[in-house]
């Protein structure tokens, strides 16, 4: 971009979309509203905003629902144009990356801050995705695109083609500013994982168009961390081998700990106890191929592949994140498998989850914690009493020790059938407050760079857990929470993934141990380290 060409006077708008037909129509209200605040307020800056794709009156939205179509969209927009990528939804993000990649002009991505539909964990996916593709781009995200906020940064990149962020909140790690037990425990517990070795299974990688979620082999081998490359076809064929009173045991083990399930007779809108047994016989294949292979950690898509086949993965992650979870046993020497541990599972394939969960779980057992931890999406969130509280929520990984009451604090609900036309249900529930650390590995520049700070699940009022839930996916579990130190615009500005890693610690004094020996282990292992937020 030359100086000759700003201030800006006309940019392209891309939509990135589902790939899923049914998504993109339901969604598509959302999205248009949304793009019709964005053209206003880039009309009052002077600029003009020119579509670079039709709406499809056949297929009824206007979305890149393909990398091939989005490949031809960018194909017919100059090179040196400014682009915005305009997300209300979830999005693939490979779908624009082919053209991100190539186009030489200025880029904003722009989210609308809403619960309804995951436009932002969308944004953050691909945010994370041109990071580690070392494209140059801004960002943006405003709840009605009139704020000061988001007014003053607009008329920036329009007047400069970037967007200044404040990113004060971020400082490099010095192991030799933690207390030398942490130190030594951290160094320690590095050393054991180079030593060990450890295996990711991965039910096939790339899941939904998330780039940012795979990595390569190269940055993990040095971590001591391989990946063993396993099959979705595997993974149902294991479950066609697990009996029906295997899966009926492992029922009965949820029911008398009192987790709830919503069955309905409709397997096309409703939960079926067919589809929970389904659920469960995925539970005991996964674990068995994961003990045949030898992995430490397991990742299965989630949605795609198996969707057409099986009923949503939730129920199975959700129980291989917690140690207490029904018995498995080996099929044919009747060993318990991985007994009194939870297996991390990695929702969605997230590599960057799977490298964080397990240090997580290492990290915790060596300090006597309990390990379980999960994955959220950064959904969203709002003021509360005079503070920011993120809805961190997952389809259904979280496991049940983060609820109070545990499996009796848990419900199953079926997900919505215009992403699962096999049903399945979710594991649910309220996460009980507590401190936690929140962290986040990611690539940038080639590297493996990791995100650590303090938080505190809190405990909101009945009626604004319900508001909370009913504006975003109630199915799913929810974890209300605040982020020490970090502000709502620095969290956006900074983070490089739609998923965010949360574990709970007994205190904050606790939390803060953990957080120094996980920060000294990633640091011995060669990782960048950023502390976000909190201070010691």
């Amino acid at each position: 971009m030359t100086i000759s060409s700003l201030p800006l006077t006309e940019a392209y708008l891309v939509a990135s979309g589902d790939m899923r037909l049914a998504a993109n129509q339901q969604c598509w209200p959302a999205q248009a509203h949304m793009e019709a605040q964005l053209t206003q307020a880039l009309s009052a800056l002077g600029v003009k905003l020119t579509r670079a794709h039709d709406v499809d009156p056949q297929e009824r939205h206007g979305f890149i629902s393909s990398q091939r179509m989005g490949m031809d969209v960018f194909r017919r927009i100059p090179k040196d144009a400014p682009v915005i990528v305009a997300e209300a939804v979830w999005q693939y993000s490979h779908h624009v990356l082919a053209g991100l990649r190539a186009h030489r002009g200025p880029i904003l991505t722009v989210a609308n801050w809403s619960g309804q539909w995951p436009g932002l964990v969308g944004l953050l996916n691909l945010n994370g995705s041109l990071t580690k593709m070392n494209i140059d781009y801004s960002s943006l995200w405003s709840e009605d695109f009139q704020d000061e906020f988001f007014v003053s940064r607009l008329a920036e990149w329009v007047r400069t083609g970037r967007v200044t962020h404040d990113r004060t909140h971020v400082r490099s790690f010095d192991a030799q500013r933690v207390p030398e037990a942490h130190r030594t425990l951290g160094t320690q517990l590095a050393q054991s994982m180079l030593e060990q070795q450890a295996i990711l299974g991965t039910f096939d990688e790339g899941c939904m168009g998330m780039y940012n979620a795979v990595i390569d082999d190269e940055l993990l081998n040095p971590l001591g961390i391989y990946k063993e490359r396993l099959s979705q076809s595997a993974l149902y064929a294991g479950m066609q081998q697990v009996t029906d009173s295997e899966a009926e045991a492992a029922l009965d083990w949820l029911l008398e700990r009192g987790m709830q399930f919503a069955w309905g007779a409709d397997p096309a809108t409703e939960l079926t106890r067919a589809q929970t047994l389904d659920q469960l016989k995925m539970y005991v294949a996964a674990m068995r191929i994961a003990a045949q292979f030898g992995c430490d950690a397991i990742g299965i898509q989630y949605q795609q592949g198996l969707k057409d086949l099986a009923p949503a993965s939730d129920l199975a992650e959700g129980l291989l994140n917690n140690p207490e979870r029904p018995p498995v046993h080996d099929a044919r020497t009747g060993e318990e498998l991985y007994a009194g541990q939870a297996l991390p599972h990695f929702n969605e394939v997230d590599e960057g989850a799977a490298v964080d969960g397990l240090v997580t779980h290492h990290v915790w057992t060596a300090l006597g914690l309990n390990p379980a931890n999960t994955l959220h999406d950064l959904r969203w969130g709002e003021d509360h009493d005079g503070q920011f509280v993120w809805v961190l929520m997952i389809s259904g990984a979280a496991p049940a020790a983060h609820f109070a009451g545990g499996y009796q604090g848990a419900s199953s609900e079926r997900q919505p059938p215009m992403y699962f036309a096999q049903g399945g249900g979710t594991l649910k529930g309220e996460s009980r407050p507590g401190d936690l650390v929140w962290s986040r590995v990611y690539i940038q520049g080639g590297r493996l760079h990791v995100d650590l700070g303090l938080g505190r699940a809190v405990a909101l009022p009945e009626a604004e857990v319900q508001r909370r839930w009913s504006l975003t996916t109630p199915q799913w579990p929810i974890m209300n929470a605040v982020l020490e130190g970090v502000s709502r615009d620095q969290m956006m500005a900074q983070h490089q993934a739609n998923h965010i890693q949360v574990a709970y610690a007994p205190s904050r004094d606790a939390a803060l141990e953990a957080l120094n020996v996980k920060a000294t282990l990633f640091d011995a292992l060669g990782v960048d380290v950023h502390l976000c937020g909190f201070q010691a």
